[in-house]
């Protein structure tokens, strides 16, 4: 007969989550804008060089994509595969934290974490209130939290 108080891993209890606050968050945003403009600013200064030393034209048309491209489309895929891959970006890697499912505990789906980067724009748009929120909530979620159902944890690993 099996004793029930063994310690099985799946008698284990859960383990408590601890939410990352504003100001970690904040270094944490700071830490991954100063990591994208390390890379960005570069290849939009040659780019735009192209477009000078060229005299316009097709080369200033596409000038303007690269522009698009480095400043939208590359953080905003950079964002979502290191929080796919990693839990966190190189900021959140710094102070320790990670993003969870609110409600799983578990890792969030491709589609939250896809609508929680866009859930920034609903962050900001209010005077940057869904960021402030952070501070004020239980949870310490922001808007993009709540609308994605996405906490942000300190990491025990």
């Amino acid at each position: 007969m099996e004793n029930s108080s063994s310690s099985s891993p799946e008698a284990a209890p859960a383990r408590r989550l601890e939410y990352v606050g504003f100001w970690k968050r904040l270094v944490a945003s700071l830490i991954d804008t100063l990591i994208i403009l390390v890379v960005t600013v570069p290849l939009l200064m040659v780019a735009g060089a192209g477009a000078l030393l060229t005299g316009g034209g097709f080369v200033e048309g596409h000038t303007r994509l690269v522009s698009v491209l480095l400043q939208y489309v590359f953080p905003a895929v950079a964002t979502i595969a290191f929080w796919r891959v990693r839990g966190a970006t190189p900021g959140k890697m710094a102070v320790s934290a990670r993003i969870l499912d609110a409600r799983t505990g578990g890792a969030p789906s491709n589609g939250q974490l896809v609508g929680r980067y866009f859930g920034y724009i609903v962050s900001a748009l209010p005077l940057f209130l869904g960021f402030i929120w952070i501070g004020i909530d239980r949870r310490k979620q922001g808007f993009h939290d709540k609308l994605a159902g996405t906490v942000v944890v300190y990491d025990d690993d």
